[in-house]
């Protein structure tokens, strides 16, 4: 379900259980699994983690404790933290987008650093980052919680990912420019017998403006022929019902 290259997250001091719990499901949602937690406040493992996850019971299952985020992204080559652009420290300002872009195209382990719900992280533990990343946000109300960031940053993720899904169906390939001219022409046909046109001097606008309808949406064979055959039946004489 998950790439090699899947990005660990990191959980910086999170203060409430249900705020893991939330985090982990949100990871879930979009194939992340590794969940490592920085001096958790109340502890781990928390009996409120469990409901808060919705059954993402495997992340928490899988989630690791470390006494601090240099130890919990020891074995990472790439750090990404999240967080507020920060003047105190000079390193590159990413938007979670372009954090997918390089995750996906490095060959080492990635995390997601994220800090606790009120305080954020501090600035050593941003430093250990190899880059911020922020989110567009309204700077009115910017008060994203813990989940939220986390999902976030995995959606950007997942669209890089085996996870993208292509579309559930194939889309069909245009109808050649043949099939819609005669299209047109039956269209056309149909509503001369009805005295569509009218007034006179309209009819070659009108005409265009029919055209225009057909030809520049992207019809299909399949759809040029149900048309036609709508067409076909609008104007045969009503079938008796006696």
């Amino acid at each position: 379900m998950t790439s090699e290259r899947a990005p660990v997250v990191v959980l910086v001091r999170p203060q409430l259980g249900q705020n893991i719990g939330k985090a982990a499901r949100a990871m879930l949602n979009f194939g992340l699994t590794e969940l490592r937690l920085v001096r958790p406040r109340d502890g781990w493992p928390n009996p409120e983690a469990g409901p808060a996850a919705s059954g993402a019971d495997i992340v928490l299952e899988k989630a690791r404790v470390f006494a601090t985020a240099a130890e919990a992204v020891a074995d990472c080559s790439t750090v990404y933290a999240s967080t507020v652009r920060r003047r105190d420290l000079v390193m590159p300002v990413l938007s979670p987008e372009e954090m997918a872009d390089a995750i996906a195209a490095s060959p080492g382990r990635s995390a997601m650093l994220f800090g606790p719900e009120r305080a954020g992280l501090e600035t050593d533990e941003v430093a250990l980052a190899n880059a911020i990343v922020t989110v567009p946000i309204n700077p009115d109300f910017a008060s994203l919680n813990l989940a939220q960031a986390v999902i976030l940053l995995a959606y950007e993720w997942s669209r890089k990912s085996a996870l993208a899904q292509p579309p559930a169906k194939d889309l069909e390939p245009p109808a050649p420019h043949g099939e819609l001219e005669a299209l047109v022409g039956q269209l056309e046909a149909a509503l001369e017998a009805k005295g569509y046109y009218h007034p006179p001097e309209r009819t070659r606008a009108t005409k265009n403006t029919i055209r225009s309808i057909f030809t520049k949406t992207g019809w299909s064979s399949r759809e040029v022929k149900a048309v036609r055959g709508l067409i076909r039946a609008l104007a045969q004489p009503a079938r008796s019902r006696g």
